[in-house]
């Protein structure tokens, strides 16, 4: 028989229960929009199915991984722990956890070709996702740097073992991503991966790009000169750049305010540059400020950092616009610490990027 207690002074009812207590009832929201939108359905007619009638379905294996990420676990081993919540599972729909060699395995032989079938599930969820009344689409570009101790995993210009992968951003949204070794420069193909962050959005939208130096490329320039599209990019400190930088003329830098309208210890200017392969000259928008540890060796007094652009609001508005992206950053940290992604469960490339 059920006892309960004497009501104190909140309004609040307390009884004795045989039920289980779980920290994973919210998992049935999640499990509520995934049927709504279709997910399981697309994964199961993308991804490779089992070859007898008694292996588990593909979507059983995203189930699975899915779910335990959301619920905060960080390696394969953590399914165990799903597979315990069986009061959660009965509402999940998850007859059965596969084990955690079991989805590792499948994680393997499902390779380079399941990692591109995810991607185009992602395309489908990314288009509800979007806002369609916005005119202008501000896509962000950048890689993250996820560290991890494989055999297989290496060294980053950062100088550890891991992995380097490619990510594209609208408003928040990840539009594409492209899972690398960790010794691949960001700059390598960069351009094609953006044109696929492009194939992603709605047609008929202006593109605003936005990335650091690993952009700065002749062909990504050229490509985003194009009608409807703009950019600015993080410049290479080259030869040519600072000595376009050293020839603006004292009378050329102004006071750098910030977009509250904040004064600061910065100074703007801007001139014209073009880099050797490109069609059309760009804007740099420079800023400086006082170098403060002149060395022997690096005399200059004052330090800079230059935007290359094709926008037409005035220097300042670009230049907050374009620092924006450093929002990049935070949607990085959403993904490695909210989802796990900073955790490689498997040894093989194709199957870290799945």
């Amino acid at each position: 028989m059920e006892q309960s207690l004497p009501q104190l002074v909140l309004p609040i009812k307390i009884e004795r229960s045989s039920e289980r207590l779980t920290s994973l009832g919210g998992l049935v929201v999640l499990e509520e929009l995934a049927r709504a939108l279709g997910v399981w359905k697309e994964v199961d007619r993308v991804l490779q199915g089992p070859k007898s009638g008694r292996g588990y379905r593909p979507r059983e294996f995203v189930q699975a991984l899915v779910w335990m990420l959301h619920a905060g676990g960080r390696r394969l081993e953590d399914l165990r722990e799903l597979g315990e919540e069986r009061e959660v599972r009965e509402q999940l729909g998850l007859e059965a956890v596969p084990d955690a060699g079991t989805v590792g395995d499948w994680l393997r032989r499902q390779g380079k070709a399941g990692a591109e079938a995810v991607q185009e599930v992602s395309r489908g969820l990314v288009e509800k996702c979007l806002e369609p009344e916005a005119e202008e689409v501000i896509l962000d570009v950048d890689a993250t740097e996820i560290e991890a101790e494989k055999q297989e995993a290496q060294w980053t210009y950062n100088h550890v073992q891991g992995y380097m992968p490619l990510l594209g951003y609208v408003n928040g949204v990840c539009v594409a991503h492209e899972f690398r070794e960790g010794n691949r420069s960001p700059s390598a193909g960069i351009l094609e991966f953006a044109q696929s962050c492009e194939a992603a959005l709605l047609a008929g939208k202006r593109i605003y790009f936005r990335s650091d130096s690993a952009a700065y490329q002749a062909e990504v320039i050229h490509h985003y000169s194009q009608a409807g599209r703009s950019f600015s990019i993080t410049a290479h400190q080259d030869a040519a750049v600072k000595g376009e930088v050293k020839n603006l003329p004292e009378a050329a830098w102004q006071p750098y305010r910030t977009a509250d309208d904040l004064t600061t210890d910065r100074e703007i200017a801007e001139t014209v540059h073009t880099l050797n392969a490109t069609k059309e000259a760009f804007r740099l928008i420079v800023l400086r400020w006082k170098n403060p540890q002149p060395s022997l060796f690096e005399a200059d007094r004052y330090c800079y950092h230059a935007v290359a652009t094709n926008r037409k609001e005035r220097a300042c508005e670009v230049i907050w616009k374009h620092n924006e992206r450093g929002n990049c950053e935070n949607w990085h940290k959403e993904l490695k610490i909210g989802f796990g992604m900073e955790q490689m469960p498997c040894g093989q490339l194709e199957a870290q990027g799945l």
